[in-house]
C-alpha cells in the first residue's frame, strides 16, 4: 500500500551493515540520519557508502541527514565516571574544574556560570536531575539538589525557560558541515537554532562547503530551544523544514506544553509550505522489545494524524535489538492512521490566492484529482516544488513526482504523501509524459482504465515553469 508519511532512522552500531540498511530500506525507510554528536568523519562517510549502496540494490534513493550536535551545554568527567546527587545537598558547577567528584563537576561550556544568576533552576540528564542555583562566584555556579539521582559522565545541562547564550554553530559543526557537504548528504539539521539568523548563517557556510561538490542541501531547523518558539515563523521562513525534537525542547518548557507544541508547529510548516519531522522517543521500548507500547503506538498515530511529513527513529534504530522490525512496526502504524484521515481540501482553499503559475497548476491538479477520484497525481518536476506544494494538502491521492534530479529525488522523500521516481530528460513534452504514465503503470501505482492527472512545464527542463495540467485514462489514446 502507498505509505504517506515517512520514515527517518538514525543508523549506529546495531543498523551500519549493508546487510542491515538493504532490509531498513525494505521496511520502509525513506531517510537516513547521521548524527554527528558521535562518531568520526570516516565513520559517517563509510554509513554513506553503505546507504547509498544499499539505496542501489534496492531499486530506489533513500536521502542522508547529516544531524550536528550543536552547543550541548554538559557536565564534565567525574573521578570515578559517576556519582550521586542527594535532595537537600550542596552541588558546585565549576567552569575551572578538571575532574568532578562529589561535591563538584567540570563545565565543557566555561561561560555558563555568566549566564546563570540565583532563582534559575538547571536541569541535568534530560531533567532527571533538578538543581536550584543559590549563587554565581565567578566560575562556580552554587546549588542545592532539589532531585537527585546519578549524574555520570558528559551529561547534558539545561536551563528551566531557556536562555542560555551558547551560539548555534560551534566549531565543530562548522568542521562537520565540511564533512556532511564531502560526502554528499541531502539534509543539514541544525540542533539548538534561536532565530532565523542562526539558520541563515548554517545555510550560506553548507552552500559554501557544497559548491566544490555542486550541492546545495536542504536545511532543517529542530525546534528545542525555548527562545525558538516565539521564533519560530522567522525560522521557518529561513528553513526548508523543521524538526520537532521533543526532548530537549521538554526539558525547556516542560513536557506538559510539548504535545500541543507540536501541533502548532506542524500547522505552521504547513501553512508556510515547509516540511516537518517529529522526533524524539516514538518508539523507545522497542530499543529492547520486539512490540511497541500502546502509548508510543498513539504517539505515532497521532503526529500522522497533525499532519507530521514524517517520523523520526534515534536509539531505536541506531543501537536498539529491533531495527528492522522497528520500521515495519512504525510503517504499519501510519498506515493505518492514514486511512482515517479527513481530507479538508475544499476548507483549505477557501481564501487562498496563488500568486505563481506553477503554484497555481499544482493546486489545481490536486482538487481535480480529488474531486474527479483520480487514482494518481503525476508530476513532472525539476526542482520538487510542484509535489512540495500539493504534498502541504491531504487528499488521499498519491503523488508520484518524476524528476531527472537525482538531489531533487532525495529531497522529495522527506513530503508527505510524494513518491519521488527518476525519470531521463526529455524535451518533447508529449513524448516526456506518455514516458511518466508508463513509468508510474510499470511500479504498479496505476492500471488501465485508471484517471491520473499530469503536470509538467513547457519548455521542459526550468526549474519553476510547471504550467500545464492533463487529464487522461490510462490505456486510451493520448
Amino acid at each position: 500500500m502507498h505509505r504517506a508519511t515517512k520514515i527517518v532512522a538514525t543508523i549506529g552500531p546495531a543498523s551500519s551493515t549493508p546487510e542491515i540498511l538493504l532490509k531498513m530500506i525494505h521496511a520502509g525507510l525513506d531517510v537516513v540520519r547521521l548524527n554527528f554528536s558521535h562518531g568520526t568523519a570516516d565513520d559517517h562517510r563509510q554509513r554513506a557508502e553503505f546507504v547509498r549502496e544499499a539505496a542501489r540494490q534496492a531499486g530506489r534513493e533513500v536521502a542522508i541527514m547529516a544531524d550536528l550536535q550543536g552547543p550541548k551545554i554538559r557536565v564534565g568527567k567525574f573521578e570515578n565516571g559517576k556519582i550521586l546527587l542527594t535532595a537537600g545537598e550542596p552541588f558546585i558547577l565549576d567552569a575551572d574544574c578538571e575532574l568532578g567528584n562529589e561535591q563538584r563537576a567540570g563545565l565543557d561550556y566555561k561561560d555558563l556560570p555568566r549566564d546563570l544568576k540565583s532563582g534559575d533552576v538547571l536541569l541535568l540528564n534530560d531533567g532527571l536531575i533538578v538543581l536550584d542555583v543559590q549563587r554565581v562566584i565567578g566560575s562556580e555556579i552554587h546549588t542545592v539538589v532539589k532531585i537527585g539521582g546519578e549524574l555520570s559522565n558528559n551529561k547534558g545541562i539545561n536551563r528551566q525557560g531557556g536562555g542560555l547564550s551558547a551560539p548555534a554553530l560551534t566549531a565543530k559543526d562548522m568542521e562537520d558541515i565540511r564533512t556532511a557537504m564531502s560526502i554528499g548528504v541531502d539534509f543539514v539539521a541544525v540542533s539548538f537554532p534561536k532565530n532565523a539568523t542562526d539558520m541563515e548563517m548554517a545555510r550560506q557556510l553548507a552552500n559554501i562547503a557544497g559548491a566544490p561538490h555542486g550541492i546545495k542541501p536542504k536545511m532543517i531547523a529542530k525546534i528545542e530551544r525555548a527562545e525558538a518558539i516565539p521564533a519560530l515563523q522567522g525560522i521557518l521562513d529561513a528553513s526548508d523544514g523543521i524538526m520537532v525534537a521533543r526532548g530537549d525542547l521538554a526539558v525547556e518548557v516542560g513536557n506538559a506544553a510539548v504535545p500541543a507544541l507540536q501541533k502548532r508547529m506542524i500547522r505552521m510548516a504547513r501553512e508556510s509550505n515547509k516540511f516537518v519531522i517529529t522526533a524524539t522517543q516514538m518508539m523507545e521500548s522497542m530499543i529492547y522489545a520486539p512490540v511497541p507500547t500502546r502509548a508510543e503506538v498513539s504517539d505515532v498515530a497521532n503526529a500522522v494524524l497533525d499532519g507530521t511529513d514524517a517520523v523520526m527513529l534515534s536509539a531505536e534504530s541506531a543501537a536498539g535489538k529491533y531495527p528492522v522490525e522497528t520500521i515495519e512496526t512504525m510503517a504499519a502504524i501510519c498506515l493505518e492512521a492514514e486511512k482515517s484521515e479527513q481530507s479538508e481540501l475544499d476548507k483549505d482553499f477557501l481564501d487562498r490566492t496563488f500568486t505563481r503559475i506553477d503554484q497555481s497548476i499544482a493546486m489545481g491538479a490536486l482538487f481535480t484529482a480529488y474531486h474527479l477520484g483520480a487514482k494518481a497525481i503525476v508530476a513532472l518536476t525539476e526542482s520538487g516544488s510542484t509535489a512540495l506544494w500539493m504534498s502541504r494538502h491531504w487528499s488521499h491521492v498519491p503523488i508520484f513526482a518524476l524528476t531527472p534530479r537525482v538531489g531533487s529525488e532525495r529531497a522529495m522523500a522527506l513530503y508527505r504523501n510524494v513518491t519521488s521516481l527518476h525519470l531521463d530528460t526529455n524535451t518533447d513534452r508529449d513524448i516526456a509524459l506518455q514516458q511518466a504514465l508508463e513509468t508510474v503503470v510499470s511500479k504498479g501505482y496505476a492500471s488501465r482504465g485508471d484517471m491520473v492527472v499530469l503536470t509538467v512545464g513547457e519548455p521542459m527542463g526550468q526549474a519553476g515553469g510547471t504550467n500545464t495540467l492533463k487529464i487522461v485514462r490510462v490505456g486510451e489514446p493520448y
